[in-house]
């Protein structure tokens, strides 16, 4: 590998359709990556609780459940509706609208644990499957194509040193 990069030994060339494969399947690695990362800071904007996430994902550990923001303001609606009193005009309005947005809250929750299923998890599936297992093929044929090649180094080495043999 050493004297391929400096130019003193020959390159076996691999199949122009197999470096097409490996080729697209970085670039597929890559927005791969990237879309994922975006999904996540879509699903989760609070960079904080998507490092919690993280870890507790690390942990093998489930993360405590939280309201989330429109779920918590629907609580405090109800809540101050409540403390009005549901009788009058404000707090009815307050009340109507902090279920509405609690509402709100559980479908955006109920989004978020889709998406982390049916989108994020075959995603990442794949560059921690798949590309992987690309990644140990291609490490492999590469180990192979240097024996190669220093086979054919040493067999060349092997014939000029025979001819010269021949010629004294």
């Amino acid at each position: 590998f050493t004297e391929e990069k400096l130019g003193q030994a020959e390159k076996t060339e691999l199949d122009a359709h197999l470096e097409n494969l490996l080729s697209k399947a970085e670039c597929t690695k890559l927005w791969t990556e990237k879309i994922m990362k975006q999904t996540e800071v879509l699903l989760q904007p609070n960079p904080n609780a998507r490092i919690e996430e993280f870890v507790y994902e690390k942990l093998d550990r489930k993360a405590p459940s939280r309201m989330n923001n429109p779920e918590l303001l629907g609580q405090y609606m109800i809540d101050a509706g409540n403390e009005f009193g549901p009788g009058t005009a404000y707090g009815n309005a307050l009340i109507k609208c902090g279920e509405t947005q609690k509402r709100i809250g559980t479908a955006d929750r109920e989004l978020i644990q889709t998406s982390a299923i049916n989108f994020l998890t075959p995603l990442r599936n794949f560059i921690e499957g798949d590309y992987k297992t690309i990644t140990k093929e291609r490490k492999l044929l590469q180990n192979k194509r240097l024996d190669l090649d220093a086979a054919k180094t040493r067999l060349k080495k092997a014939k000029v040193a025979e001819a010269r043999a021949a010629v004294s």
